[in-house]
């Protein structure tokens, strides 16, 4: 096990904050405040590396930290990390803020670090975090991007169990020797994702039905859309509350998102074929956003076996009204 300890008081006050967002800034953004420069910020961060698993037990003052998407574009980083609440409040803002955790003490939330956040400490806290490899979560939790956000509470015992050991753990960091440290955390680690692993089956159900209701909704959307220029997966994903992940994850039945949308437009061009014998094939090409009157062709000869003038000549009945 590697053990690294990082203060920021020896620091002169006003370089304490950028001491702590130079730090952390591996992984998150920390935007310093007017407040801060002029009056100092208390920052202490203890690490813990093992096998499989990194923990930090921190300490600051009132802070911001983010996680944007250039972030996510520059590191390596995509565990999954849970944080425990053991003084203080956390405020953490998920899918591009639609969605609030809040985290009283004590409580556990989990993070994709794959995804967005931006986490308020709004007073003083102290707050435990559990890096667990995104392949064993995964392994565990099925569609387990769906855990972003979420807070377990205290309420099982399995939960108070877990509580049971985070508090013992707290109380004991400093003393246990290495072997008994490495248990302790690797056992706290294990009933954080059990917890996590019984809430996502309680709400499975609910979650389907909710995934429904989305895909209803987005398909809805995309059919009254379909003549709009800008209709891409990135602008649905500006319309719609939903991480990437979730919203892709969606339409994987379908060849993805991009590829529902286009055979959309495909069916929608063939029914203006049978339907508008008078409409250019081009003009229906530019008006479905296909990329040219040759690529429209390639990508329906490619869906119906046939040019789009075939399919027109054969007007089908079954496509008609």
């Amino acid at each position: 096990m590697a053990i690294n300890h990082f203060t920021v008081a020896n620091e002169a006050p006003g370089l304490q904050a950028q001491a702590w967002r130079e730090y952390v800034g591996r992984i998150m953004d920390v935007p310093v405040s007017r407040s801060q420069r002029k009056h100092g910020f208390r920052g202490e961060i203890s690490t813990y590396v093992l096998k499989d698993l990194i923990f930090l037990d921190s300490r600051t003052d009132a802070v911001c930290q983010v996680r944007s998407p250039g972030y996510i574009s520059r590191d390596g980083m995509r565990d999954y990390v849970f944080h425990v609440a053991i003084e203080g409040i956390i405020e953490t803002e998920v899918g591009g803020g639609s969605r609030k955790a809040a985290q009283f003490v004590p409580g556990i939330l989990a993070l994709d670090m794959n995804q967005t956040m931006r986490m308020m400490r709004p007073a003083s806290a102290r707050v435990l975090a559990f890096f667990l490899p995104r392949h064993v979560v995964e392994a565990a939790i099925p569609d387990a991007e769906a855990i972003h956000g979420q807070v377990v509470n205290y309420s099982s015992p399995l939960t108070r169990l877990l509580f049971d050991q985070l508090m013992a753990l707290c109380r004991t960091l400093s003393t246990l020797p290495p072997s008994e440290l490495d248990a302790a955390l690797r056992r706290c680690g294990e009933l954080i994702l059990a917890a996590f692993v019984k809430q996502t089956r309680l709400e499975s159900g609910q979650r389907a039905a909710v995934r429904a209701a989305w895909q209803d909704k987005i398909r809805l959307y995309i059919d009254a859309n379909l003549y709009r220029q800008d209709l891409t997966p990135e602008h649905i994903l500006q319309t719609f509350p939903l991480s990437r992940p979730s919203l892709y994850r969606l339409f994987e039945a379908e060849g993805g998102l991009a590829a529902y949308v286009r055979n959309c437009r495909l069916r929608e061009a063939a029914n203006e074929l049978v339907l508008a014998p008078e409409t250019a094939i081009a003009e229906i090409a530019r008006d479905l956003a296909f990329q040219s009157p040759a690529h429209f062709s390639r990508v329906f000869r490619s869906a119906y076996g046939m040019a789009p003038l075939d399919f027109r000549a054969m007007q089908l009945d079954w496509l008609r009204p």
